[in-house]
């Protein structure tokens, strides 16, 4: 059998890589906890969580077993006009765990698509009652994924010049991007909210919804605010009768310390888009879940009324499984109390690192910690990202920089010891190795 690597290279196109300049790729042929193994043997410590979404470490014996029941009973039925006990439980204890009045959960297949139906739904809203509302409001910087709407919502986030043809216009607000001692956050929050109030003033009645990561943007740079700040805004919008989207793709599921990041900044959206943690890192699935009240709209005896949204996947019985299998781990393993020793040693190792001159805006929430590294370019191309990650590799870490931005989000099966020893390497990296 030919070697994988080299099937790869011949074969497979990489997401968010110059496949002409890119090393090869490194084989990965199993994982437990928070580490995976290389085919030589070699281990990695899994910091960023597998792009996200890993939150009790790999290969979990409960979820896999979870999903290997399921699959010997029923793997997949058009969600059109059926049901099955997956989905409609797992719904039911989503709704439990979310913040009260969010209450009617809508499939779909990832977090691009949960961001993708949030939008359409906010948009049919308004319609549905005689409203012609086109204009979003979104931040920049934020990211939201990589389909039209998502990109359209994202557009300054940097990442999709090459696709501007395609993307409908979303008015950009500034973000208050604040850090551990930031002396000017009062400032730019003020500055954010008047920019908003002149916005809504003008063109409130024209605003379908307002989407936003609340309290990081992750893909940006793990740019973070107050959570004072989305408490100002979601009462202007409330205020304006405009919806509020919550993208918790990556920030849902214990990110932030909270389960969910509108629990810990104690605002509740209209609508929230969840993804990657849903199934622990096991499978695609995601959920956009409404308040009643917008779900009502959609009511009517004819079908133009009706959300004409779906996917060939929805509510995958696997999926759903799976995630229903890693709620019951949140609470078996009692996961929200392990979050508090993650941010704990998060904070006394950024501690350290803010007497090195080469690191500056250190920043946490939960078990997201992030810094800037001292770089003559900043930004997603930065080079010193590409020299830390391949440095952070033959340490036996998996760590992905964003850019000159430096970030460990962690699984949550992560032991203290392990977390220590990569901020012991990442001391020695940012001092000798840029």
């Amino acid at each position: 059998m030919q070697n994988v690597v080299d099937l790869d290279r011949a074969y497979v196109w990489h997401p968010f890589t110059q496949e002409q300049t890119a090393p090869a790729p490194i084989e990965i042929v199993a994982a437990k906890g928070s580490r995976l193994i290389g085919a030589n043997g070699k281990e990695f410590l899994d910091l960023i969580s597998s792009w996200w979404v890993t939150i009790h470490g790999h290969a979990h014996p409960r979820i896999a077993q979870a999903i290997a029941e399921q699959a010997r009973t029923l793997e997949q039925v058009i969600f059109a006009g059926f049901t099955h006990a997956p989905a409609a439980r797992l719904a039911t204890e989503l709704v439990r765990r979310l913040p009260a009045g969010l209450e009617r959960v809508f499939f779909s297949d990832d977090g691009s698509t949960s961001v993708e139906v949030a939008m359409k739904m906010a948009l049919q809203f308004w319609r549905n009652q005689g409203e012609t509302r086109r204009r979003f409001l979104a931040f920049e910087g934020g990211y939201h994924g990589d389909t039209v709407g998502a990109m359209s919502a994202g557009r300054s986030s940097g990442f999709f010049d090459a696709f501007e043809a395609m993307l409908f216009s979303v008015d950009p607000l500034p973000y208050p991007a604040t850090w551990e001692g930031d002396d000017q956050v009062e400032e730019k929050e003020g500055a954010a909210l008047s920019a908003l109030d002149a916005y809504l003033e003008r063109h409130g009645q024209e605003t379908a919804a307002l989407i936003a990561e609340p309290l990081v943007q992750g893909a940006s740079g793990m740019r973070m605010c107050r959570p004072s700040f989305l408490r100002a805004l979601r009462s202007r919008l409330q205020q304006a009768d405009v919806l509020l989207i919550f993208d918790e793709v990556m920030t849902g599921f214990g990110r932030t310390g909270e389960l969910f990041a509108c629990q810990k900044a104690k605002v509740t959206p209209d609508i929230i888009c969840l993804s990657k943690g849903l199934t622990a890192g096991f499978l695609p699935l995601a959920v956009t879940v409404c308040r009643k009240e917008i779900y009502q709209v959609f009511l009517g005896e004819t079908f133009d009324r009706a959300f004409t949204h779906g996917h060939s996947f929805t509510a995958n019985p696997l999926g759903c499984a799976a995630a229903l299998a890693s709620l019951q781990v949140f609470d078996e393993e009692n996961t929200l109390a392990k979050l508090s020793l993650i941010e704990a040693v998060h904070r006394d190792a950024l501690a350290r690192l803010a007497l090195n001159p080469k690191v500056g805006r250190l920043r946490l929430t939960g078990t997201i910690a992030a810094m800037d590294v001292m770089a003559e370019q900043e930004g997603y191309t930065s080079a010193v990202g590409s020299k830390l990650k391949d440095y952070f590799h033959t340490q036996g870490l998996l760590l992905r920089p964003l850019g000159n931005v430096l970030y460990l989000l962690p699984p949550y099966c992560i032991s203290e010891p392990e977390l220590r020893r990569a901020y012991e390497v990442i001391e020695h990296a940012v001092t000798a190795v840029i």
